[in-house]
């Protein structure tokens, strides 16, 4: 087998990681309040959040008490961690973990080993949307992230989880803070948050985001921009409704960072980190543009039952376009189809898709509330969900540009015709649910929930051939049981079944390309005992998720039509998800764990069965420990580690990437001058991998290629935020 060595074993990850944490100091008083006493504030609960937690699938269920497992992490939590994309987040959760998480380029999360799909496992406020795109954190007042089987909440997803955007509204307090921040090479971020309410009894509400960016990344030619800017509001029309608007705009404009390979069966040195392979003359950004808008309607019909009615829209528009290394053919004529050559050159390609778009509409209108029949005690929420998609395209560029090598320095000439068709897709759907939570006493609790979906679905391409539709329904159900032994904790068990459905890449390679597949059927069963005492809260959760997986049949060897995309087999994942938080007048820690035995079964190619999927470490761990010193009122100090374990290049299992573990470290110091209306100020400093660890990151297997993505290197930052 070739490999490179493993890295630390994972009793060193754990010590060096004992070192590390997930808390962060209080936020400041509210303008004219006292300045409060240095305590350090309790670190972040895995599974606890505000009772509108979309993911819960419960509404006025607090994630806490509801039998999922998932994960919250907040405004704070992003800002003290410089976090500015959904891939930052990862260092959160040892569930969560990278897939494909390009520079400039779109965010892929995985969860409990699967890849979530962009286009149907994202929510925007409960709503769906495309996450095919670059997706701003400034206007975001938390991200929840479900782990798990989200065919209840979300119809057609695929089984690892589910994320939601919760978008910031207008406060209670009136708010205003400008963010200033460096981190290398030479990123420089101002931001700026508003919030107020006027009228009589403050029935409006308005809250301003906006944020600029110069982006600088670490390889060569990687200089960008982007910008956004979120308005939101709220009226409210006495103590019965309530109604709530907002929009988003954003734009990114990067060059992507292209991925390294395998060089022949050989996993390379990892580079130094200005090498980019995607460095020519006439290399241009990726280009990210979304607008965003939504309304919703909240209506008392009494004490214990509302109506809600909302409706989004989500509008982006992408120019995908890249230097793309890909295969290669070695000087004695041997064609390298899935990695590079053994002497470091590969075939480069021109790729160019401009002028994507791609919508998104959605509707949902549900009633909820409680209904007692006899001495059991329903929570109910019944509604439906009508979603329209509609993605056009123009014709792309994937042309042969020459020989490149790894140095990065191999200058090619340009290939940019757009001779391939690709695939214009549209889709329906409509779905209808139910949720009842049945409260069997005080602490024993049925929930079930049922959502059955309808999907019309039709494409053809640029070109105007290859059109072909289908339609299709299917049902969701969810069970549970929970038991609370105690104040503040809750023991389950719970079953669910999921749906997800996959399209041929839209690659001349592929018999099939851009064909939407018929949906195919996950299930979950799961095991979880969470709970919080005022020292210590801790979430374990033992799960078996059976997934349909994908996969390219033929030869593949980069000829036209000389691949299929099918459906050729499962994935069964068995594991165990933990975490244990604690928490002591000045200090926190946190340690969270997850174990997994990952497997390919029923696999049309039988020499892959029972094998190892790719890109899936089998043990991820984050600890932590943070430090608010009394002497020093307003300073906290924290650090956070992370281990993954060795992951699987290729799908026969015969090369693998080397397991890493790496630190971060951070200060912040809460500064109020004495007087009423005195301006809050917040420094901020941190240096990600401070160890400069230099590792492969991680190895996605797409489009039967092998891909490498490096760790970041050593990475400090720097800002100052003031409150007035």
């Amino acid at each position: 087998m070739a490999s490179v060595p493993r890295a630390s074993s994972l009793a060193v990850a754990w010590a060096a990681a004992a070192s590390a944490a997930f808390a962060q100091s209080p936020p400041p008083p509210e303008p004219g309040a006292s300045a409060p006493a240095a305590v350090l504030a309790p670190v972040r609960i895995t599974g606890r959040a505000p009772a509108d937690a979309a993911v819960a699938g419960w509404p006025g269920v607090p994630l806490a008490e509801a039998p999922v497992a998932a994960t919250t992490i907040g405004e704070r939590e992003i800002r003290d961690s410089g976090s500015r994309r959904l891939a930052d987040l990862i260092r959160f959760d040892a569930a969560l973990s990278d897939s494909y998480n390009s520079q400039g380029y779109i965010d892929y999360l995985t969860v409990r080993g699967f890849v979530l799909d962009n286009r149907f496992n994202y929510r925007r406020d409960g709503l769906p949307i495309n996450a095919e795109t670059s997706i701003p954190l400034e206007n975001k007042a938390r991200v929840d992230i479900l782990k798990g089987t989200s065919g209840m909440q979300a119809g057609t997803s695929a089984p690892g989880g589910l994320v939601d955007y919760v978008v910031k509204r207008p406060l209670a307090q009136p708010l205003t803070s400008a963010l200033l921040e460096w981190r290398e090479p030479g990123n420089v971020l101002g931001a700026f948050d508003l919030s107020r309410r006027f009228g009589a009894d403050d029935a409006f509400g308005v809250r301003l985001n906006a944020a600029a960016e110069r982006l600088e990344g670490f390889g060569d030619g990687t200089r960008g921009h982007r910008h956004a800017l979120a308005l939101a509001g709220d009226w409210r029309l006495g103590d019965a409704t309530l109604i709530e608007a907002e929009v988003e705009t954003s734009r990114r404009a990067q060059p992507s960072q292209a991925a390294f390979s395998l060089l022949g069966d050989q996993v390379p040195r990892v580079p130094k980190p200005h090498v980019s392979l995607n460095d020519q003359p006439w290399t241009e950004p990726v280009v990210f543009d979304g607008t965003t808008y939504s309304l919703r309607a909240t209506h008392k019909l009494g004490a214990d039952w509302q109506l809600v009615a909302h409706a989004a829209q989500q509008r982006l528009k992408t120019d995908d376009r890249e230097a793309f290394p890909f295969g290669c053919t070695a000087g004695d004529g041997t064609y390298y189809a899935d990695r590079f050559c053994p002497d470091g050159t590969f075939d480069l390609y021109d790729f160019r898709s401009e002028n994507e778009r791609r919508r998104q509409t959605a509707v949902d209108v549900r009633a909820e509330g409680r209904v007692a029949t006899g001495a059991l005690r329903h929570d109910l929420a019944v509604g439906g969900l009508r979603s329209w998609v509609k993605n056009t395209f123009e014709d792309f560029a994937y042309n042969f540009a020459g020989t490149g090598t790894i140095d990065g320095r191999t200058v090619l000439p340009p290939a940019p015709d757009k001779v391939f068709a690709n695939t214009d897709r549209h889709e329906r759907s409509t779905e209808l649910y139910a949720r009842d939570r049945i409260r069997l006493g005080d602490a024993w609790a049925a929930w079930l929930g049922v959502r059955r979906a309808h999907i019309e679905r039709s494409a053809v391409d640029t070109q105007g051939n290859g059109a072909t539709s289908f339609s299709q329904s299917f049902t969701t159900p969810f069970a549970a049981l929970s038991f609370a032994p105690a104040p503040g904790q809750v023991v389950y068990a719970s079953w669910g079944r999921g749906v997800e459905s996959d399209v041929a890449p839209a690659l001349p390679m592929y018999a099939n390309a851009g064909e939407a597949l018929p949906a195919a059927k996950s299930r979950q069963v799961e095991l979880g005992w969470k709970g919080a005492t005022d020292a210590w809260d801790w979430n374990l959760a033992l799960f078996d998720i059976r997934r349909p997986s994908w996969s390219d049949v033929g030869a593949c060897d980069g000829g036209d039509a000389s691949c299929t995309r099918t459906l050729s087999g499962e994935q069964r994942h068995r594991g165990v998800d933990a975490a244990l938080g604690w928490h002591q007048g000045a200090w926190s820690a946190r340690a969270s764990m997850q174990h997994l035995k990952a497997r390919v079964e029923n696999e049309l190619d039988a020499a892959l069965d029972g094998l190892k999927p790719t890109n899936v470490p089998a043990t991820s761990a984050r600890a932590g420990l943070a430090w608010a010193p009394p002497a020093v009122p307003g300073l906290a100090l924290s650090a956070i580690a992370r281990y993954e374990g060795p992951r699987e290049v290729l799908p026969d299992n015969s090369v693998e990437i080397g397991g890493w573990a790496t630190a971060d470290l951070a200060a912040r110091y809460d500064l109020r001058p004495r007087g009423t209306g005195s301006t809050a100020w917040t420094l901020r400093v941190g240096v990600d991998n401070v160890l400069d660890r230099r590792a492969w990151r991680e190895a996605p297997y797409q489009f039967s290629h092998a891909y490498l993505y490096a760790l970041a290197p050593r990475t400090w930052r720097a800002s100052l935020e003031a409150a007035f």
